[in-house]
């Protein structure tokens, strides 16, 4: 019954280990939230800059699956290159050990639990100001900090009672199994790293566990290296799953963290003797015993054994990660390649489909509205498209030829409804999260821009029924009207350029190539308007009917005129 109470309370011990983890990394991710996109853009415009991007953020929000999970959202929003993405993964494994060295260095010779209550006070009081996020914010990441270490401590507390009580002769023995010249216990030892990481979701939990065996006795320093080589392995699923609902270029982003990991575990696995002697030498040289050949069975250096093996397998999680992106970096393109051929470029399907956004919110709202703002941009390029399906109808004189393209108006009319909806039930998604001011605000925005996007396929499917009527009656417009009808698109086809322009801006600071589009729309819809009341007037050959086709195609492309300001305006209010 003691042992099921220790069992209970260790993987206690483990989930708030986690939970601390998370709101910690969740915190930090808040309150850089809206830098992060221009930090990432900023700062990979080199593959040294990109390597310090992952190092830095990784640190910083203390999680190298969220850096990654992260990065691969921005790969799918178009916001990062996948040779961008490259270098950034390989920064983050680097940025990882950070929290190894936290927890060598503080974890197991300071008990840093014993301030981490009133850490949770202060940031329970923090977290009450909801007028100013940051200050919630950083309450939570106080929390997160705190439930860190007491969960740390709590495991490592349970565990060594735990460890104590149970016979672990079993696993001892799998230390020691071999097949003529291979060591069948490393590779047993590697899968069991990697199958922890998958179930925790976390290095850093794995990490943990690991300090835990080595200092305890359990395993010996050269298994718990080849934990550290699986846990390289388990870290690359969390990113590899959530990239499984986005476009190709994400799931290459998340196969090329595997590339590199599984890589650098072959290697390493190939010298692996050497390379512990490597870190044996290291730690020998600033006076701690070589975790090789360390006994903790001797009493008299037990405390510097164990010393020597906690740095050792930090030393090991950091020299690894170090080494292998110092050898793959000059290999981008290869792993680009390499990548684009185990995931191969697909047909995207029809292109209603949504591009950018393909599962739900992540994790602080601004980085959700960024994969909007790609998806509105997109949604915007599609009407863009559409447009030119109105121009080939208005010009069709082949009435079977017109029958297609009206069905493809139709079709656009349907596809630009679909998205508008599915965009606007993201936003939804995201509005019910804990989102700031600015946030709300570029969301309304956002709500304006894709309901005036809809009503461009609306209005392209009108001048289709308008075309139909007009064939209906019999009636064909002759070689004037249509060069003023190709006046006005031409027009149309500028402003639509300003708009996806200006949507694309994300310093859009004014909209006077839309404003001059716009102008010259209105200033046409004029002009043609007078010329017709004046052949109605003057022209005894002008047919009033046709004409009255001719008015009701040029006013609709001019409320087009008007929809399509109205998003220049929607997205530079949100700018303001």
């Amino acid at each position: 019954m003691q042992i099921l109470i220790q069992i209970l309370t260790l993987l206690g011990a483990v989930t708030l280990f986690l939970f601390g983890l998370s709101l910690l990394s969740g915190g930090l991710q808040k309150v850089a939230g809206d830098g992060l996109r221009s930090f990432l853009a900023s700062m990979t415009s080199n593959a040294f800059k990109r390597l310090l991007t992952g190092i830095g953020v990784t640190a910083a929000i203390q999680s190298s699956t969220a850096t990654t999970i992260m990065v691969v959202s921005f790969v799918n929003a178009g916001l990062l290159t996948l040779a961008q993405a490259i270098g950034v993964i390989m920064g983050a494994n680097i940025g990882t050990t950070v929290t190894s060295w936290v927890m060598a260095l503080f974890g197991f010779s300071y008990d840093i639990s014993t301030i981490s209550f009133p850490l949770i006070a202060l940031g329970f009081v923090l977290m009450q100001n909801k007028k100013n996020k940051t200050v919630h914010d950083l309450g939570e990441i106080i929390i997160g900090f705190a439930l860190f270490f007491v969960g740390f401590a709590k495991l490592k507390a349970t565990a060594g009672v735990l460890l104590d009580n149970l016979n672990l002769s079993g696993l001892q023995a799998l230390t020691d199994i071999t097949l003529g010249p291979l060591n069948v216990s490393v590779l047993i030892f590697l899968l069991i790293g990697t199958v922890l990481t998958v179930c925790f979701q976390s290095s850093a939990a794995t990490m943990a566990i690991i300090m835990l065996l080595i200092t305890t006795g359990v395993i010996p320093f050269k298994m718990a290296a080849a934990m550290i080589l699986g846990e390289n392995i388990g870290t690359t699923i969390a990113a590899n799953v959530a990239a499984s609902v986005g476009n190709t270029t994400s799931k290459r982003a998340a196969m090329a963290h595997t590339v590199f990991n599984v890589f650098g575990v072959f290697w390493v696995l190939c010298i692996f003797p050497v390379f512990l002697k490597f870190i044996g030498s290291i730690i020998s040289s600033v006076g701690f015993p070589d975790p090789n050949t360390a006994d903790l069975t001797d009493t008299a250096n037990a405390e510097s054994i164990r010393s020597s093996l906690l740095y050792s397998v930090t030393t090991m999680h950091t020299l690894f990660n170090m080494t292998n992106t110092t050898i793959l970096i000059w290999f981008i393109p290869q792993i680009e390649k390499i990548v684009s051929w185990i995931i191969p470029s697909k047909n995207e399907g029809e292109v209603y489909r949504l591009k950018y956004i393909q599962g739900g919110p992540l994790s602080t709202a601004e980085l959700s509205l960024d994969e909007a703002q790609q998806e509105i941009i997109h949604f915007a390029t599609i009407c863009r498209n559409g447009f030119g399906y109105i121009r080939s109808a208005v010009n069709e004189t082949d009435v079977e030829q017109f029958k297609t393209l009206r069905e493809k108006l139709i079709k656009y009319e349907a596809i630009t409804d679909r998205i508008e909806y599915e965009i606007a039930s993201y936003l939804n998604e995201v509005s019910k999260g804990d989102i700031s001011e600015k946030a709300s605000l570029r969301i309304k925005g956002m709500y304006r821009i894709i309901g005036e996007l809809e009503s461009l396929g609306d209005s392209g499917e009108a001048i289709g029924r308008m075309l139909q009527r007009r064939i209906d009656h019999d009636k064909s417009f002759d070689e004037e009207q249509m060069k003023r009808l190709n006046r006005m698109m031409d027009n149309l086809a500028i402003a639509y350029d300003a708009m996806v322009e200006n949507l694309s801006n994300p310093t859009l600071k004014e909209i006077r190539n839309a404003s001059d589009a716009e102008y010259n729309i209105n200033e046409c819809r004029n002009t043609l308007r007078e010329e017709h009341i004046l052949n109605i007037e003057e022209n005894s050959a002008y047919n009033y009917q046709t004409g009255v086709f001719y008015m009701d195609i040029i006013q609709e492309m001019e409320k087009m005129g008007d929809f399509i300001i109205n998003v220049s305006e929607a997205q530079l209010a949100e700018n303001a």
